[in-house]
């Protein structure tokens, strides 16, 4: 098992495992495409690229390599939509977590449900073709990430061709964290999401999640028991999560995030490690002592809104842009962080820093 010095990180925003890097005394060299501030604070080294696609990934990629020599890879989110680009990184280096291989066989939606019904694990009706029937359909793209481009099904609405259907299911969305080794899963932990609607065609946007699910351990266990199908069949290694729909006694699987998510800031369990270790075929003993509730949760903007120059972030603000960044309506403005004794109280504290942070801004005069 090799723990390296440097490592690439490659993500649409590579903070969070910039962050998780350098806390374990690694020296991240990052490539991203916001360059917020706290990300360039983490980077041992930088580039900032226009999009994860195989165009702009590779001159920068080729860049570090001749400066620090072949350097493993940590992806994050953003390769759902190059996953030709995750294809070249596998061939060019070294990558802990998930193959191309495996990464395709997820974002095949015809493979993944397939898959699903041969394991009998339950999932909301899909559809390949316009349903016959008027019920209620969302419209969903074949690759996609965090809810956007979701949208629910219309008459009058042209489709792409990088589209399918998938029924409305109501319930409590739910995210569980994991490990695994292409063999066995490892849980780390349930939790629970929420989304946000930011406009008619974007209704279903991933907003913020804690980790809290109130399920029953029997629930835990039924959840678990799909993972431990699931992780042989795709050869899941490295930290993964699953989200899933409950409604009542009944749960559905949405799909299967092949990568490190927003949910392992939540916790403290030293996960970039254990990520490149599992990646390698080692999952450490967990025990976790949960003593408190973290949440995290993204803030879109309101209205247009420019970073002023000297504004002060308050505490627990995370992803931070640049002074003269303009955040239009709807786009993220930054994430923001809570810690509590209580699962209620930390939802409380990110609405309370949510509403004084775009205050903040208002009074600024933007």
């Amino acid at each position: 098992m090799i723990i390296p010095e440097y490592v690439l990180i490659i993500a649409n925003s590579g903070r969070m495992l910039a962050q998780a890097a350098k806390n374990v005394g690694l020296k991240p060299i990052v490539i991203d495409i916001y360059a917020d501030i706290d990300t360039l604070g983490y980077a041992y080294a930088f580039k900032q690229v226009v999009s994860l696609s195989e165009q702009y990934l590779t001159p920068a990629i080729e860049y570090f390599i001749q400066f620090y020599g072949v350097l493993p890879v940590i992806y994050g989110s953003g390769f759902e939509y190059y996953p030709q680009s995750l294809d070249y990184l596998n061939q060019r280096l070294p990558v802990f977590g998930n193959t191309s291989s495996t990464f395709f066989k997820l974002q095949n939606k015809p493979y993944f449900f397939t898959s699903l019904d041969k394991l009998s694990i339950p999932y909301p009706d899909i559809s390949f073709i316009p349903p016959s029937d008027h019920g209620k359909w969302l419209v969903k793209p074949m690759q996609g990430q965090g809810g956007l481009g979701i949208r629910r099904n219309s008459l009058t609405e042209p489709l792409g061709s990088g589209d399918y259907w998938q029924r409305f299911q109501e319930g409590t969305q739910h995210s569980v964290l994991f490990l695994a080794d292409k063999k066995k899963v490892q849980v780390i932990g349930f939790n629970t999401q929420w989304v946000i609607s930011l406009s008619a065609s974007q209704e279903f946007v991933f907003s913020g999640v804690v980790n809290s699910s109130g399920l029953q351990n029997d629930q835990k266990v039924l959840i678990t028991g799909w993972l431990e199908k699931l992780v042989p069949l795709f050869g899941l290694r490295g930290l993964n999560s699953l989200d899933f729909i409950q409604e009542g006694d009944r749960f559905f699987i949405l799909e299967i995030n092949p990568r490190p998510s927003a949910s392992m800031q939540l916790y403290d369990a030293d996960l970039l490690t254990r990520h490149i270790k599992a990646s390698q075929g080692e999952l450490i003993d967990y025990f976790p002592v949960k003593s408190s509730y973290s949440g995290y949760q993204i803030v879109f903007a309101t209205e247009d809104v420019i970073i002023p120059e000297g504004f002060e972030w308050p505490d627990g603000c995370m992803d931070l842009p640049k002074c003269g960044v303009t955040c239009r309506t709807g786009q993220p403005i930054c994430s923001i962080i809570a810690h509590q004794k209580r699962a209620s109280s930390v939802m409380n504290e990110l609405k309370i820093k949510q509403l004084n942070l775009l205050k903040g801004f208002n009074t600024n005069g933007i």
